[in-house]
């Protein structure tokens, strides 16, 4: 049975449908500390709070006192909180909104840390851009004709496979984070197979 929580993050709140689809759907939005500032503003209820509790003023604690997990531990940030919460209560799917748009290193971090949650979880991460995907195995992706794909190898040692993109790999590292960005798709889906892995792949939303 299939068990979705969408976590926001305290980056920019998302501005695209998608994104915005994913929070007005779910029964179960767990807020990153401070994103309960824009999920109010947004007239959202969220199902949890997580985090060290830093960026809650005393009444939204007051408030949210029965839906509140604090957690002290500064050796992960708020979004890893999040996710590993989620895990331990049985949640099986999971959709990160939310996770960009202020602090480009932080962005950068999220974006990284997928392929972690990944061996755990079925994740994916929202923008209002597209959608980051983690994949440790072989995948088939839907898509649309000249949807731009990114493929990221955060090891470079990893053979990549790819069919139905403009810029074919065949049994090829990417040496280079940037290597494998800004390709194309051809039709209505393609194919990513690799030995090694993980790797973290980003879809552009149809226009």
């Amino acid at each position: 049975m299939q068990k979705k929580a969408v976590i926001l993050a305290n980056g920019v709140f998302p501005t695209h449908e998608i994104p915005l689809k994913e929070l007005k759907e779910s029964k179960h939005i767990i807020c990153c500390d401070g994103a309960i500032n824009n999920l109010e503003k947004a007239g959202l209820e969220p199902f949890a709070i997580i985090g060290d509790l830093d960026s809650l003023d005393s009444e939204l604690k007051w408030k949210y006192k029965d839906i509140i997990h604090h957690f002290s531990n500064q050796d992960t940030n708020d979004l890893t909180k999040s996710v590993e919460w989620c895990i331990a209560n049985k949640f099986n799917e999971i959709a990160i909104v939310g996770a960009t748009g202020k602090r480009d290193d932080h962005m950068i971090g999220n974006v990284f840390l997928l392929p972690q949650y990944a061996k755990k979880v079925r994740v994916k991460m929202l923008t209002s851009y597209g959608v980051f995907t983690p994949i440790v195995r072989p995948k088939n992706f839907e898509s649309y004709t000249r949807q731009q794909v990114s493929i990221f190898s955060p090891n470079n040692n990893t053979l990549i496979t790819t069919a139905n993109l403009r810029y074919s790999l065949t049994n090829q590292p990417l040496e280079m984070m940037w290597q494998g960005t800004l390709n194309e798709s051809m039709g209505d889906s393609f194919r990513i197979e690799f030995e090694g892995g993980p790797l973290i792949v980003f879809q552009e939303y149809e226009k």
